[in-house]
């Protein structure tokens, strides 16, 4: 019996298309269309191929925004999913303090991100911070604003404060949907607590972790808002990531050809890489 097709059912979905039309494609579009375009203003503009991508290519700033980038994305990477498992982890499964738990960690993921900026850019500070006046108080001459080691430490454990939590709440809910049954033949076969991670928990939480490290590297790799609010992309370009020399250039020089051709190759690096993740990953779990 052939299937009856009912193409009234586009209707139905045509005003989402419209709106992701209007929101993306048309800007993406447009952003195409200056980076193979030069302009000497008067709104008056003339082709210049790939003039842009040829330049921001071979531009050493550029590398080293995206040398930045990726340290930064490791170094997230490596400590956030690991220290979510284990939070995770030892979060109560049942009682009153799930509840409790998980409010805790859901507040950091509620507060936006400029905010979030400016509660560290204080809370480092000497004078009045409580991070910074800490740790001068122990001895350690600590600036962020002057050392760029100081800098990324900040930026880093500022990340790590905001963002662990997603990490933590996938986690848990891949662990929540673990049967009871597992763990009570687990508890039979003498399984220790290492085996029982091993081969029960994390399996569980391998289309979790997938999720986890696809959204914290994209997220980390496009972050923009606190390291600017904290350091401003400082000191000197220590902490100027693409995402900020991508502004820089855009709003600060307004070159508009340049900024919309790094932006284009900004996100296919996005692109690809996540797509590397995804496969890697995905071929790693099939081959277990």
């Amino acid at each position: 019996m052939d299937k009856t097709w009912n193409n009234k059912a586009w209707f139905m979905v045509l005003p989402v298309l419209l709106l992701v039309a209007f929101s993306a494609v048309i800007p993406l579009m447009t952003v195409v269309n200056y980076s193979v375009q030069d302009t000497f203003g008067n709104n008056q503009f003339f082709w210049a191929g790939t003039e842009w991508f040829e330049e921001i290519l071979h531009s050493s700033r550029f590398h080293a925004a995206l040398g930045r980038n990726l340290v930064f994305s490791a170094i997230i990477l490596a400590i956030e999913i690991p220290l979510g498992i284990v939070i995770a982890l030892n979060m109560p499964r049942r009682g009153w303090g799930v509840p409790v738990c998980l409010v805790l960690m859901a507040l950091p993921l509620l507060i936006p991100w400029n905010v979030v900026g400016t509660i560290w850019q204080v809370f480092g500070r000497v004078d009045i911070g409580l991070l910074g006046h800490t740790l001068e108080s122990l001895g350690i001459n600590y600036n962020y604003v002057q050392n760029p080691l100081h800098a990324w430490f900040t930026v880093i454990i500022m990340d790590v404060w905001h963002w662990t939590s997603l990490v933590v709440l996938l986690c848990y809910a891949g662990l929540v949907s673990i049967p009871d049954a597992f763990y009570q033949a687990a508890k039979i076969d003498g399984a220790s607590r290492w085996a029982v991670f091993r081969y029960i928990q994390l399996p569980k939480m391998n289309r979790v972790l997938l999720i986890a490290v696809l959204l914290r590297f994209m997220d980390s790799f496009m972050i923009y808002t606190e390291p600017f609010v904290v350091t401003g992309g400082g000191p000197g370009n220590s902490t100027t990531f693409l995402s900020i020399d991508l502004v820089k250039v855009a709003v600060g020089q307004f070159d508009l050809g340049p900024a919309a051709a790094m932006s284009i190759i900004y996100f296919l690096i996005i692109l690809l890489l996540s797509w590397v993740f995804y496969t890697v990953m995905t071929n790693y779990d099939a081959e277990r």
